[in-house]
């Protein structure tokens, strides 16, 4: 089953065209790796999937799922690092979306969130403020937030960026385990170990390569 498909899909800032993705879809339960060139295109791809960008030209539509059900972590912003609010709090906002008129939270997704933070492994410190954190907590803190709002899919930009190895093997070991429940993940990332889990790879440079494991491994591309 296909949960988002792009249809003569270019992607780009304002009129200036990046990366053409041509047809394309994400399945249910895939695991997909981005790679590439920085400056490619990696990140305006997946920020236009979520319809933060608008399409140089081409569609993306969603099935079964709306943009408000994607969970998306991105890289850590000064901003992030220093948001003056605790770690339930942070998780809790992942439900904003679904608030519509409310003014608070329900007990249910307050339930929820407790589950994700349980999960994820911040739920030792979801009284502390988020700025305290270390970036793998604080990593896994966000990660909980997107998993409030995902129904199946979580879209990732290079989530371990900045994190020592230690904080990287255990944010991946999470990311597996999501996997292995039927949780689709399309995530950016520069760590080629990774690819080892990965069903397909989508590979930038010169052209948009949508390839299996496989095929990458055969091809040109494979630098590891």
């Amino acid at each position: 089953m296909n949960l988002i498909e792009g249809r003569d899909l270019i992607v780009g800032y304002g009129h200036q065209p990046i990366a053409a993705a041509g047809n394309f879809a994400i399945r249910k339960g895939e695991y997909i790796c981005m790679i590439g060139e920085n400056g490619a295109g990696k990140t305006t791809f997946l920020r236009t999937m979520l319809g933060l960008l608008r399409p140089i030209s081409g569609t993306v539509a969603f099935h079964d799922i709306r943009k408000e059900e994607i969970g998306w972590v991105s890289q850590q912003t000064p901003t992030q690092k220093d948001f003056p609010a605790s770690v339930e709090e942070v998780v809790l906002s992942g439900f904003a979306g679904r608030l519509s008129h409310r003014f608070f939270y329900t007990c249910e997704e307050k339930k929820k969130a407790a589950e994700h933070m349980s999960l994820t492994g911040c739920l030792n410190c979801r009284e502390r403020s988020f700025r305290q954190l270390s970036g793998g907590q604080r990593q896994r803190a966000l990660l909980a937030r997107a998993l409030c709002a995902a129904k199946e899919i979580l879209l990732m930009d290079e989530p371990t960026a900045g994190l020592d190895s230690s904080a990287q093997h255990a944010f991946y070991d999470v990311i597996d385990g999501l996997h292995e429940k039927g949780m689709t993940i399309v995530m950016i990332t520069h760590n080629l170990s990774c690819l080892s889990k990965a069903d397909r790879i989508i590979h930038f440079g010169s052209a948009v390569a949508f390839l299996s494991k496989d095929e990458y491994l055969r091809s040109t591309m494979n630098v590891s």
